[in-house]
């Protein structure tokens, strides 16, 4: 399941667009802006893509650290959860020293 980031409504993992608000859920739904707020960030380089333990092949294949500009989309194409994707992003700070 995806969750709109603009209206909280939750739509299926194929939806591209909020049955209640109409947004584009390939830019607004919750992982897309986190994603998006991530990349934003200079002290982040690195995101992790994090997986459930009973996840399926697909998103176990996505599971580990990218560079923020080449992150592959979520959800995973081809999850085959009973629940939908329910992989995220996880920052990797990066500390800044003078």
């Amino acid at each position: 399941m995806q969750i709109c980031s603009k209206c909280s409504t939750s739509s299926p993992d194929m939806a591209t667009h909020c049955p209640k608000c109409g947004a584009d859920l390939r830019e607004w739904s919750t992982v897309a802006a986190a994603l998006k707020k991530f990349q934003g960030n200079p002290r982040i380089n690195y995101v992790r893509i994090s997986v459930g333990g009973d996840c399926c092949p697909a998103c176990r294949a996505v599971e580990g650290v990218y560079e923020k500009h080449a992150a592959p989309a979520l959800p995973v194409d081809g999850c085959s959860h009973n629940l939908g994707c329910r992989c995220h992003y996880m920052p990797v700070l990066e500390e800044l020293f003078p």
